[in-house]
């Protein structure tokens, strides 16, 4: 596994005057010594030997100021530099600006193979595959640590009660280790959009859709649709850990699509909406239910119950019913007095049931 190194590079602008100045002496001589071979040559004279000694001299002055300027390079913010000398890796230049460094740094690191889009036929089908094979593409030392964003396509899956949905997502990364990055997957775009795919799909399937999916009775468990925020947090950790070997860090990732598929989904609209009915029922039986117990234990405060008794035990009643509840110490009813009048069917308010 490879590791960035920091790779310190020098300012540019010393270099680029150097260079130039370097190029123009070594013009001005060659001129020099051109026009004087030319001179003596004219004159029929022999040809001074400084004259050929500038002449020829100038030819490695201008290769020397050739190589001083093949070293410079800029970089804009967000960019960083892999430097690579005959095949070893010496380090990264994250600085910015006009900037120089070995002008036998490589500038470019081999080809990663493209599937190269083409107009493919049925009756040509080996053209396709030798055009989607030979299709490369070069790799520049230059490369952007910017923050990117993957606006992944809406794919099918099967959620953890087997249902059928479909799910996108948007992730947004950038390059932490420019040597992984490089040197450790062949394309490290290609392999961030696969990535991110395959994290999506183990994500979905960990989860329900609804809390009606779910086995859970009391509706605590985590869903794709109710715990937005946990799904996401579980995608991000699940993506760190898969592209971590290959030097990009995630920042961030959300959910941008959630719903049923279409084979499935006008059969979860009517479950849905006989799950509401049902609940929006329940909750009217617990109100009215409520209400009730509320309207008995404010009686029973008032001690209203306690006085209603009656003066003859009907025979379908129980006996412990017709005990005063106001008496502090109640006693099993006796036989009521016998009585002229007739029983009436609710007692007077100050009558008296037992003996």
């Amino acid at each position: 596994m490879s590791t960035e190194k920091q790779l310190s590079a020098r300012s540019g602008w010393p270099f680029l005057l150097a260079g130039i100045a370097i190029l123009v002496v070594t013009v001005c001589v060659f001129v020099w010594g051109l026009a004087g071979l030319i001179a003596a040559d004219d004159m029929g004279e022999p040809v001074p030997g400084i004259k050929l000694v500038a002449l020829f001299s100038s030819i490695p002055f201008l290769v020397l100021g050739i190589i001083v300027l093949a070293g410079l390079f800029t970089l804009q913010p967000g960019q960083a530099r892999v430097c690579v000398l005959f095949g070893s890796y010496e380090g990264t230049v994250r600085a910015q600006g006009l900037l120089w460094a070995n002008p036998f740094y490589s500038g470019e690191l081999g080809k990663v193979a493209k599937a190269a889009p083409s107009e493919t036929t049925v009756s040509d089908p080996v053209k396709s595959v030798l055009e989607a094979a030979t299709a490369t593409q070069s790799r520049s030392s230059k490369i952007s640590v910017r923050a990117r964003t993957l606006n992944g396509e809406r794919i099918k899956v099967n959620d953890r009660m087997g249902n059928p949905i479909e799910i996108a997502t948007v992730v947004v990364w950038h390059v932490a280790d420019t040597a992984k990055a490089l040197f450790d997957v062949d394309d490290y775009e290609v392999f961030v959009d696969m990535t991110a795919e395959t994290a999506l799909r183990h994500v979905a399937s960990l989860y329900a859709y609804d809390h009606m999916e779910g086995d859970d009775t009391e509706n605590h468990a985590i869903t794709l649709r109710s715990n937005v925020e946990e799904v996401s947090q579980a995608l991000r950790e699940e993506l760190g850990r898969r592209l971590a070997p290959a030097g990009v860090a995630v920042d961030d990732a959300r959910l941008t699509h959630l719903a049923y598929a279409p084979e499935i989904a006008q059969a979860m609209l009517r479950r849905q909406q006989a799950e509401a009915i049902i609940a929006a029922r329940k909750k009217i039986v617990e109100g009215a239910v409520s209400m009730v117990d509320m309207a008995l234990t404010q009686l029973s405060d008032d001690g209203i119950v306690g006085t209603l008794t009656r003066t003859a035990k009907p025979s379908w009643l129980p006996t412990s019913w017709w005990c005063s509840a106001a008496s502090p110490t109640p006693s099993p009813c006796s036989t009521p007095a016998p009585s002229t009048s007739r029983p009436r069917p609710w007692p007077r308010a100050n009558s008296t049931l037992c003996a």
